[in-house]
């Protein structure tokens, strides 16, 4: 059966609804857009040629606090389920597979569960534990589950100290430890204080034990139901065979119209006027405070839906931060502001913002900062982009785009995220996919000063702007920690015999539950490949050798999204052995040092305007 043959078979399930069918040139592949008619799931299948196939099942999880419900119950779901009745399937679902990608994810307002792998059983496999995972879970049955992955009272004997473990809760502390991760989480919560990015999805240790078994259980219930879900499958495999199973195994138990849930993302209501705020992070004595502030400066930018802007922002980023020689990192640079400076576009939520962050800075710098900023910035929009640099970011961010190259990760799992940044928000998960007219607009705007008007519409006459200053402080983890231990000192003394005996019991209970291994017969129904499964021979490698202009060429036919690859090579046999290492530093420097017709930043945009 051909793959025309499969689609329209697809078109015609009666379980779903096709809401739309159109083919992605960009990636050569059919996309196909459908609704489960009872269940209300949506899924977005992307038909092509890959065989490195892709499954995920994602969830809009906006968090109604900093509780880390969310992320927990990431963790959580993937200890066990009612077909698969095994401590870690996961664990013991890797010893007999061929994944290419094996994870999950949670972000400030989705959670996503992808797999990925080039066998067709083992990819059944894994769909089949990840979907009995997430609708089917052990923690209904297991309170222990939450216990361990969210946090618990730990008390191993009624004479030791009081404390607090989990692995999502020990995860967080050491997450929030970091200075750009406080800042990050801080200026999130500033931009938007009245919508769920507001909240830490991935939990505030301050916080987390303030979370209940009941609400970790009621969240999945509210959550985790396939009208709430988004799934999609890419690759090369029988779409019409998968939606059978998925219908029959798992989507067709439930009905949309038990579900009445909204969990959709409300916009912030853009500020009057720019906020200034001050937040702290810890550093140790040996650390000191003195040159370790943080300035930024951030502009909320349009919605996620706009195609054009989600494109036109990171040129912006790359023009203005991130290229070699960028004006504004330049002139904070030139300022002495700061010791690095950094930023950029943050997109992957509803409504993404620019930042300009100088890191390492002193506080008495803020308003020179943001002198300096607003002054490169007006002057730019003014006098205007080196349209050289612009159309330098335009050609390299294209070339990605064609390109997909994600080191490790399967590009269809990135193509599936990068639909969740349009579908998670009701808008078409193919609008940031079928991306080649946005860059064909914008190499035209480059001369019609498009990408100045943007930075005078929101970076420079944008009431939606905060001003946040990180500031150091010394020893305050250590500070919070003896905090933590006198409240758990009190609270311990607050107790009777008997509750410290049943803490302590629930603690031995834990650790006997953590070591205890499961049973050989529930470790027996995890699906496991078996030799006959894999193939006997790798794939072959195809080509045809032919003349072209009196030249002998070895031609492969594959898709390379309209990039032609070259590759020169120098012989280095007569470099003397010691030598060697310098061809390495060589080699990285190349590219970004002055020439004798070019500065390094100059050359940075030929060499992407070229190649």
């Amino acid at each position: 059966m051909n793959r025309q043959q499969m689609l329209e078979k697809v078109e015609n399930l009666s379980a779903y609804e096709v809401k739309d069918h159109r083919f992605i040139e960009e990636m050569n592949s059919e996309g196909i857009v459908l609704e489960h008619r009872k269940s209300g799931a949506r899924l977005f299948l992307m038909s092509n040629d890959d065989d490195n196939k892709v499954f995920s099942i994602g969830f809009r999880t906006p968090p109604a606090d900093s509780t880390g419900l969310p992320h927990i119950l990431e963790h959580s779901v993937l200890e066990g389920s009612e077909k698969f009745p095994v401590k870690d399937p996961f664990v013991e679902l890797v010893k007999g597979s061929l994944n290419t990608f094996l994870n999950a994810m949670t972000y400030p307002d989705k959670t996503v569960y992808p797999v990925a792998s080039c066998n067709d059983k083992d990819f059944q496999n894994l769909m089949d534990v990840y979907l009995d995972g997430v609708f089917h879970p052990s923690i209904y049955k297991e309170p222990k589950i939450f216990k361990q992955e969210g946090w618990h009272y730990e008390l191993p004997s009624e004479d030791e100290p009081l404390t607090v473990n989990g692995v999502v809760y020990n995860e967080m502390k050491g997450a929030f430890s970091s200075p750009e991760s406080v800042l990050e989480r801080f200026t999130s919560s500033v931009l938007f204080p009245d919508t769920p990015y507001n909240n830490e999805s991935g939990g505030d240790p301050a916080v987390i034990p303030n979370l209940s078994y009941e609400q970790f259980i009621q969240f999945h219930k509210d959550y985790y139901h396939p009208a709430n879900s988004y799934i999609y499958l890419y690759g090369d495999m029988d779409m019409e065979e998968k939606l059978l199973w998925l219908d029959k195994e798992y989507l067709s138990a439930y009905d949309k119209n038990d579900y009445n849930l909204d969990s959709s993302i409300a916009l912030q209501k853009p500020f009057s006027e720019p906020v200034e705020k001050e937040t702290v992070y810890s550093v140790t004595a040996n650390e000191g405070t003195e040159d370790n502030t943080y300035l930024s400066l951030n502009t909320v930018v349009g919605t996620d839906i706009d195609p054009v802007l989600y494109v036109a922002f990171q040129i912006l980023d790359y023009t203005l931060i991130s290229a070699p020689g960028a004006p504004l990192k330049q002139a904070l640079i030139d300022a002495h502001i700061g010791q690095d400076i950094m930023g950029g576009y943050e997109n992957g939520i509803l409504q993404p913002y620019f930042s300009v962050v100088a890191k390492n800075a002193n506080k008495e710098q803020k308003g020179e900062f943001l002198s300096v900023v607003k002054g490169t910035l007006r002057k730019l929009a003014d006098q205007g982009i080196d349209k050289k640099s612009l159309l330098a970011g335009l050609n390299y961010y294209e070339f990605r785009y064609r390109e997909a190259d994600y080191g490790s990760a399967p590009k269809g799992l990135m193509y599936g995220l990068w639909s969740m940044d349009s579908w998670l928000y009701d808008a078409d998960p193919m609008l940031h996919l079928q991306y080649q007219k946005t860059f064909d607009y914008l190499k035209k705007a480059v001369e019609e000063g498009y990408f100045e008007q943007l930075i005078h519409r929101y970076l420079l006459d944008n009431p939606h702007e905060a001003v946040i200053t990180g500031r150091p402080r010394g020893n305050q983890t250590a500070e919070e920690d003896r905090n933590l231990a006198e409240k758990l000192k009190a609270y311990k003394e607050s107790l009777g015999r008997e509750e410290l005996e049943t803490l302590a019991a629930r603690t031995r209970q834990l650790k006997e539950y953590q070591e205890e291994p499961s049973r050989q017969e529930d470790l027996e129904k995890i699906p496991m490949l078996q030799r006959e499964d894999i193939e006997r021979e790798g794939g072959r490698f195809s080509y045809e050798i032919k003349a072209e202009d009196g030249v002998t060429v070895i031609h492969s036919n594959l898709f390379t999204s309209g990039i032609g690859y070259l590759k020169v090579l120098f012989d280095t046999s007569r470099v003397p052995a010691e030598d060697l290492p310098y061809v390495g530093l060589l080699k990285a420097v190349l590219g970004y040092v002055d020439t004798e017709h070019y500065s390094y930043g100059d050359l940075t945009s030929e060499i992407y305007l070229n190649s």
